[in-house]
């Protein structure tokens, strides 16, 4: 796909490849899921730690030259925004964000969500704007959708639980269609926690048909050190939503291995990848600890979170640092 530095010439998505060279050492082609991406503070498509770890993410792989694209989701008015009440409580506040820099690729498709088909539209940010690996952002908050379907995009991390469940569809499922579209054909499907776990559902039914054969392509980021804070829904509920992507129930069993009639997000992708990580070596061991009750997860490392040095680092720091110049850090740190 050639690459415009132009945004108002037409680029074609069709069979993408990223667009600058590829460092021979990171050739593999990947996927990277994440219903957050803090790549810049005016894309605010983001709330915390995740976001500023998958944002950092694809800044570190344009520096690198890898061949990898992200997957996320063009929230409408984004997590929220913090103002102030006149006796300084705070005030939570709903704006639209518009984002002039996104290019429409025009690709827009449908996927099932509740036993209704959702159309969804797809934005990507071009490489050079924010010097990020390429993203590409989901919305259905279209005029072909009634209202309910458009709320899908509105709120990150919506309160209402069908919503929250759409949403996961909406990252799992439509990003893993939507790479089928793009001819992207990844080696690698790297979730960065569990919601978009649902794309295992859209794989096994469309293209690997096996868990095996999944597995062989599917790699996991656990973030939550506290079991009860890793997403579980209703499996009934995820059901009727069409999360499985037309599977019955018992066949979700089968696959899974959950005997309860709570759909565990994070389990399942632990034992639907063939490896997972913590984010610290600490987190690391924690994971191990609270996973090692269950049969058949994956092994499950560490990986230290970091950030894009570049971006984050603060030149006069360390320049102050370097020059052993403690009052000088100790004025700076006053200035931050």
């Amino acid at each position: 796909c050639p690459f415009n530095t132009n945004s108002h010439l037409a680029m074609s998505f069709t069979n993408y490849q990223v667009p600058f060279t590829v460092d021979e050492r990171y050739s593999k082609r990947v996927a990277y899921f994440s219903m957050e991406f803090a790549v810049h503070q005016p894309l605010k498509i983001y709330s915390g730690g995740l976001g500023f770890l998958s944002g950092s993410h694809l800044r570190s792989a344009y520096e690198l030259r890898q061949n990898l694209i992200g997957i996320g989701i063009l929230w409408k008015y984004g997590y929220y925004d913090q103002a102030r009440n006149q006796d300084q409580t705070l005030q939570v506040q709903w704006n639209e964000k518009i984002y002039n820099f996104l290019e429409d690729t025009g690709i827009k498709f449908q996927i099932q969500i509740h036993e209704h088909p959702v159309w969804v539209k797809v934005y990507y940010l071009n490489p050079e704007t924010f010097k990020s690996a390429p993203l590409f952002l989901l919305s259905t908050d279209l005029p072909e959708n009634d209202y309910v379907s458009q709320t899908i995009t509105h709120r990150l991390y919506d309160a209402n639980v069908s919503t929250k469940v759409a949403q996961f569809i909406l990252l799992g499922v439509g990003g893993a269609k939507l790479i089928d579209l793009l001819g992207f054909n990844p080696d690698v499907y790297h979730l960065n926690e569990a919601h978009a776990i649902s794309s295992a559902f859209y794989l096994l039914t469309n293209k690997y048909k096996s868990v095996d054969e999944l597995k062989k392509h599917l790699v996991f980021t656990t973030h939550t050190p506290e079991e009860a804070g890793n997403e579980k829904h209703d499996i009934y509920l995820c059901h009727k939503m069409s999360y499985f992507c037309g599977l019955s129930l018992d066949e979700v069993r089968r696959l899974t291995g959950l005997v309860d009639d709570q759909f565990n997000h994070s389990l399942v992708a632990l034992r639907f990848a063939r490896k997972a990580n913590g984010v610290s070596q600490l987190h690391g061991v924690v994971s191990n600890q609270m996973w090692k009750q269950y049969e058949g997860i994956c092994p499950i490392t560490a990986i230290t979170n970091s950030q894009n040095f570049t971006y984050w680092a603060d030149e006069p720091l360390y320049r102050f640092a370097d020059a052993n110049n403690d009052a000088a850090i100790d004025d700076r740190k006053w200035y931050l």
